[in-house]
């Protein structure tokens, strides 16, 4: 299914092609340390630890304080989970398959 929300525009396009291009973790941390400062890179890793905690029905209060994440946050990204494009879904459920499969 094509994304067809309202973020489409060719730059990023552009930006998802080049992660698209990267094939290891070290290239990832290469690439992202260039384009992201060391705050938003950490920011989007908790809130992608935040969805999957979600997933896992842990309350607010255990997700606040494994991740320093805000009840602000987290209720952020609840919504995202639950009303957005899915696409913390696809990824986790990516994950998840992968480290049961050893992959």
């Amino acid at each position: 299914m094509a994304y067809t929300g309202k973020l489409r525009e060719p730059l990023l396009d552009q930006l998802f092609e080049a992660i698209l291009q990267l094939e290891s973790i070290d290239e990832c941390y290469q690439f992202f340390e260039d384009v992201c400062t060391v705050t938003e890179l950490k920011t989007m890793a908790q809130r992608l630890e935040v969805a999957r905690m979600l997933q896992g029905n842990f309350t607010y209060g255990e997700i606040a304080s494994q991740t320093g994440a805000s009840t602000a946050t987290i209720s952020r990204v609840k919504r995202s989970l639950y009303y957005g494009a899915d696409g913390y879904k696809t990824v986790l459920s990516r994950l998840h398959t992968h480290k049961d499969t050893g992959d």
